[in-house]
């Protein structure tokens, strides 16, 4: 039994899963399709008729939110009659799709089988995520392990950037001499901080460039560099300021993160122990292919019905 391809899988749609967890509150604040209520019709009503075959105005509801959240458009009239007849489109060229006897090859049946089973995925997925809900004992323990991580020093620093080398030695002969720093930096450096005496103000080293945050650790608050720092930008003579412990971020302002790091933890177990119970038998050779099997709309750019012009729906 080989569990890693599934593993792989797993791992994957937890990762998408994830993604559609950081984008949930965008979800649910977007425009969506018009919920059923008791003054509205029940998804089951037939919306239109094409063809003589009826169609139920929930699978026009469904249609209609994805292409909002697509879009990322308004709930407008016009939105919707554009809308009503991208669906018609699609409607009527499926229609003669089936009537050409496309709907009988084999590809069609994988890819409506796998697009299934990945809905179905996620519906279980939400349901075990939207099952998780962490105390405020947990999501407490695992910010104060956070916290601990972050036991770290900032840095106030300012620096004179020039092209050569030797000027920036010169710059430090002139330090030597008791040269203000902050007008040296507004008289020679190149860089857009040079106008405000090289001010960089406070920051974690971990955020500038190897060889310049190598350096400033080193210094102690009030010297600057005996010798010139080359980076990528140029040559750099460098003065800190200060140092101070690094102002970890409120519970509050890490919360929601938290408890999507609990989530999928929780997910982790509940996809692994589903595979421990799983009996798998893969057959490596055929799982090996060179090229993946190609899917409906994968020949060239994928076809789509056109899209309408906005017009009042039925016209």
């Amino acid at each position: 039994m080989n569990k890693r391809l599934l593993t792989i899988a797993c791992l994957t749609a937890l990762l998408s899963l994830n993604a559609l967890a950081a984008e949930e509150a965008k979800t649910q604040a977007a425009p969506a399709a018009p919920a059923a209520d008791p003054a509205e019709p029940p998804d089951t009503t037939t919306i239109a008729t094409v063809n003589d075959q009826q169609f139920p105005l929930g699978l026009f509801r469904l249609f209609y939110g994805e292409r909002l959240r697509a879009a990322r458009a308004e709930n407008t009239p016009e939105f919707q009659n554009l809308a009503f007849n991208e669906f018609i489109n699609i409607v009527v060229t499926a229609q003669d799709a089936t009537a050409k006897g496309l709907e009988k090859r084999p590809e069609l049946g994988y890819a409506l089988e796998l697009q299934k089973m990945q809905l179905l995925s996620r519906l279980a997925l939400e349901e075990a995520a939207a099952g998780v809900k962490p105390s405020e004992e947990e999501i407490k323990k695992v910010y104060d392990e956070q916290i601990a991580k972050l036991d770290r020093e900032e840095y106030k620093a300012r620096h004179i950037l020039v092209k050569e080398e030797e000027e920036a030695k010169k710059l430090i002969k002139e330090l030597d001499k008791g040269k203000n720093f902050i007008e040296l930096a507004k008289a020679h450096s190149d860089g857009p901080t040079g106008k405000n005496g090289g001010d960089l103000g406070w920051f974690d080293p971990e955020q500038m460039v190897p060889a310049f945050a190598e350096v400033v650790v080193t210094l102690k608050p009030g010297n600057y560099t005996k010798t010139p720092v080359q980076t990528q930008f140029g040559w750099h003579v460098i003065l800190l300021e200060d140092t101070r412990k690094m102002e970890p971020p409120s519970l509050d302002s890490v919360k929601p993160e938290i408890v999507a790091a609990l989530q999928r933890e929780a997910l982790t177990k509940y996809v692994g122990s589903l595979q421990e119970k799983a009996k798998v038998d893969l057959n490596p050779d055929l799982i090996k292919q060179t090229a993946p099997p190609a899917l409906p709309g994968d020949q060239g750019e994928a076809k789509e019905a056109p899209k309408a012009e906005a017009k009042p729906a039925g016209k």
